[in-house]
This record gives structure tokens, C-alpha cells and sequence, in this order.
């Protein structure tokens, strides 16, 4: 009789992926394990390049360059609050569904491990990780989606939420970072897959600041799509972000009452998680060892794409924020926050939020480096800042402050009695 878990990790759509690596790389994954830092594509510690020579950033044997910015990241305000902004789900009072500070940590993971058995430096991997999505909106992809719009029609500039990491992480908050870790972040966008990731190039900070300034003023995501890391490290993060999501979404998607266990069509439910971080994994470091790029088996990289794509279709375009009711209600709100927070601006009202919560906040973090927040050069961009630093429910709580007809726009849930009155409760 068949082994039930084994049964039930089997995926029919990619029957040869998962399969136990072979001895070959098992000894070579074995040696790397056993005698770190022989990989000759790996970034050493002591090619971290920042933009300033500060004293107190400088490595040391207990804080060598990258950890220092893994460190760094994990003590901004802007980190903790990935614990409050949607992953895909936003109105469920439900503490296991996935929030983006969980992301994160969880692409941390994925990317540690596929580094490990490459012998690539899991510091960097790391500060990138947790770097990756720091500068993301309130509402997940939605409110990247409505933001965008509103600054595109505003002022032609885009908003990516990757694009907008490295300007939490070197500007807002000034943190002097290493140029592969802010790279990394720059490049990492999960939503664009390829089988194979070649680095960039690139060298300089000149170079990197003319990506970043084109990624803003482009007039559509080819730009942002087309970006590469400058690192293997930086390649593995960006592979590894759509890999941790994958399956982890599909869970929550079950556990969420949006889809049922039979939704999908490799017939695994919530244990596509496992089988993906199993076979995915695998396949990338079986193709990736020894070898000045990142790259997925061509079956490894059809089901990565397979499964993207029927999440799309199944969970993401119908969450209650994509839907078209919730899209329609949050972007009005969007555009009403936008508005309020410009006009307190350009009014000097210093009593107004985006100055109590934001420009005072900052300037006084940056003052310890001896630098400004020049808040006054440009609105909107300093709108945008406001904006997506926001979680969930500070959004929702400024929307109430401006609109107290807003409340009814948003479900409310508690934990014994079920979904409140609600427009949106049709799609929940």
C-alpha cells in the first residue's frame, strides 16, 4: 500500500519535480556546508560598498557589512509595520492569515536555504530579504495599483512598491546601506518570473540611482520588469520571493473561505506549500551549483508560472480588495487621503497627521545622522511617503477621520460572531 504523505505531496502536473536530489550534489551541497566561502560568484564581505564612510559603519569581525544592514532594516519603524499591511487578505479577523511582515521573513527563509547549499553569503540574502517589500502600500498589490494611479495622473512619475524599498531604506530614513543590498531590493519584484537570472553589472552607485530614476519615470513596468540584480545573492531573493508566496498564499486562501481544498488544479490544496518549497528549492539549487547564475529546470520554471498564473485567476483578481466593488470604494478613499494630505501641506498645517505621523517622526530620526527630510521640495513624492507607510488600519482609521461615512464602507469582524454589515460582505 502507497505511503499516504508521499501520496498526497505528489503533484500530477510536475511528476519529476521533488524528487530527492542526487548524490552529486548532495556531496557538493555537503562540502559547501562543511567549508563556506570557496564560491567564486559568491559577494564577499569586503566588497560592500556604501555610499558614505561613516566610522559607525564600518565592519568588524562581529558585524561584518551585510549583517550590519540586516540589522539595520530590522529596526525601522517602516519594518514593524509590514506586520499590519495586507499580504492578499485584509478584512478577516484572523491572526494566522498571512501579513507582509510574515512575507518577508518567510522569503528570508527560502532564500537562506537556497544560498546555503550554494555557498552565496546568507547575510546579504538576508538584509535583502527583509529589505525587499519595506516600501509597500497599505492593501497589498491594490493599493500599489491605486497610489500608481493617482501619482501617475498627478505628476507622470510611477509608483512601484520595489522602487519605493530602496527609498525608505536610503533616503526616508537614511540608513546607508550597502549598494548590493539596496540593489537587491531594487531588483527584487516577485511578479515578473524568468527561468534564468544573469547579473547586472552594475558597479557603481551612479549607475544604480540612474536605474532607480528610470524605474520612476517609466511609462509602464517594462523597465521595472527588465531590471537584474547586480548579485547571485540579489538573484536568489527575487526567485525565492515567488516561491515563498506561491503555495503560502494558497493556504491562506483556504483557510480565508475564498477558495476550497479542491480549488486548484494539481489537486494538492494547502499542501502545495509544501510540495513547492520542497521541488523548488531543489530544482534551483540542482541547476544553480557552481554556476555564475540562477536558474530553474524549463519543467522547475512551467509550474512556478502554472501556479502563479492560477492563483491570479482563482485568488488574486477576486479578493475583497481587487473586487470590483472594494477596488472602487478603497480607491475613492485613496484619492480622498491623497488630496487631504497634500492640501495640509501646501496650508503649513503642522497640527494635520502627515506632519504629527510622518515629516516630524523623520526629521527627528534623521537628525541623529545629522541629515533632513526636505518634505517641502516635492508634495506629492512627500504624500507618497505618507502613503504607503501606512498599515492597514491607519488607513482606515485616517479614511474614517476625514469621511465618518467611510466606516460603513468597511467590514467589521471580530472573533466570536462572524462577518459584520458591510458592502463588502458579498465578496468575503
Amino acid at each position: 500500500m502507497a505511503d499516504p504523505i508521499t501520496t498526497a505531496r505528489k503533484n500530477p502536473l510536475a511528476p519529476d519535480l521533488a524528487r530527492p536530489l542526487s548524490p552529486e550534489v548532495q556531496a557538493l551541497i555537503a562540502d559547501h556546508v562543511a567549508h563556506p566561502g570557496q564560491n567564486p560568484y559568491a559577494t564577499k564581505n569586503e566588497d560592500a560598498l556604501r555610499r558614505l564612510d561613516e566610522p559607525r559603519d564600518r565592519p568588524t569581525p562581529l558585524r561584518p557589512a551585510f549583517m550590519r544592514d540586516a540589522e539595520k532594516i530590522l529596526h525601522l519603524p517602516a519594518y514593524n509595520r509590514l506586520a499590519g499591511k495586507t499580504q492578499v487578505f485584509s478584512f478577516h479577523a484572523d491572526e494566522d492569515l498571512s501579513r507582509r511582515g510574515l512575507h518577508v521573513q518567510l522569503v528570508s527563509r527560502v532564500a537562506r536555504d537556497i544560498g546555503r547549499a550554494l555557498d552565496l553569503n546568507c547575510d546579504l540574502i538576508e538584509a535583502i530579504a527583509l529589505g525587499h517589500d519595506i516600501g509597500h502600500t497599505p492593501f497589498g498589490h491594490a493599493g500599489e495599483r491605486f497610489l500608481d494611479g493617482i501619482y501617475r495622473r498627478r505628476t507622470g512619475r510611477r509608483f512601484f512598491h520595489n522602487v519605493h524599498s530602496v527609498r525608505v531604506l536610503d533616503a526616508i530614513y537614511g540608513r546607508n546601506l550597502t549598494l548590493q543590498t539596496l540593489d537587491g531590493v531594487l531588483c527584487h519584484n516577485g511578479e515578473y518570473e524568468q527561468r534564468e537570472f544573469q547579473v547586472s553589472g552594475i558597479s557603481t552607485f551612479d549607475e544604480f540611482d540612474a536605474a532607480v530614476a528610470a524605474a520612476c519615470t517609466a511609462g509602464n513596468s517594462k523597465t521595472v520588469r527588465a531590471q537584474r540584480p547586480l548579485t547571485l545573492e540579489g538573484c536568489v531573493v527575487r526567485l525565492s520571493d515567488i516561491i515563498a508566496y506561491v503555495g503560502k498564499d494558497r493556504q491562506d486562501a483556504i483557510r480565508a473561505h475564498h477558495v476550497g481544498e479542491d480549488a486548484f488544479d494539481d489537486g494538492l490544496g494547502g499542501a502545495y506549500n509544501s510540495w513547492a518549497l520542497d521541488a523548488f528549492i531543489s530544482d534551483v539549487v540542482a541547476h544553480s551549483l557552481g554556476q555564475p547564475r540562477i536558474a530553474m529546470s524549463q519543467e522547475g520554471f512551467e509550474e512556478l508560472r502554472r501556479a502563479k498564473q492560477e492563483n491570479y485567476r482563482k485568488i488574486y483578481a477576486s479578493t475583497e480588495v481587487a473586487g470590483t466593488q472594494g477596488a472602487q470604494i478603497l480607491s475613492g478613499l485613496f484619492e480622498l487621503a491623497y488630496e487631504s494630505a497634500y492640501q495640509d501641506l501646501a496650508a503649513g498645517n503642522t497640527q494635520a497627521p502627515i506632519f504629527v505621523h510622518h515629516i516630524d517622526p523623520i526629521r527627528a530620526g534623521l537628525s541623529y545622522y545629522g541629515r533632513t527630510y526636505d518634505w517641502e521640495r516635492d508634495l506629492d513624492q512627500t504624500v507618497v511617503d505618507y502613503i504607503a507607510g501606512m498599515t492597514d488600519d491607519y488607513f482606515i482609521a485616517l479614511a474614517e477621520r476625514l469621511d465618518p461615512a467611510a466606516a460603513k464602507a468597511f467590514p467589521q469582524h471580530d472573533y466570536f460572531f462572524g462577518k459584520g454589515a458591510g458592502p463588502w460582505d458579498q465578496n468575503l
